[in-house]
């Protein structure tokens, strides 16, 4: 199994910026891939942005060019540096591992954007 803790979230004003982090533990070597989610209220959990184990990157249109993901491997967590926010990107945001036996999610962590 694997155990995701989201934390950075907040509330920023637009134009503002947040920095996600995901700590993961348990069996990480089996993950291909991680992710950041969001779920705005009323609507349908969306990718955000993913870094597969190899390194590769894959963004959601609404992310391209204001976030950013990375991970450290020594400290097993990925990042999502957020810049430029939007009141549009109020959301949870949830991490999310792609393990060989399963996929496994956080428990969230809230983002407010202010106009």
């Amino acid at each position: 199994q694997v155990q995701l803790v989201e934390s950075g979230g907040g509330m920023v004003q637009a134009g503002g910026s947040l920095r996600l982090s995901c700590a993961a533990s348990g069996s990480i070597f089996s993950i291909n891939a991680m992710g950041w989610y969001r779920q705005a209220p009323g609507k349908q959990r969306e990718l955000v942005a993913v870094i597969t184990s190899g390194g590769s990157t894959n963004y959601a249109d609404s992310a391209k060019g204001r976030f950013t993901i990375s991970r450290d491997n020594a400290k097993n967590t990925v990042y999502l540096q957020m810049n430029s926010l939007k009141p549009e990107d109020t959301a949870v945001y949830y991490c999310n591992a792609d393990h060989d036996e399963a996929n496994y999610w956080g428990r969230g962590t809230q983002v407010t954007v202010s106009s």
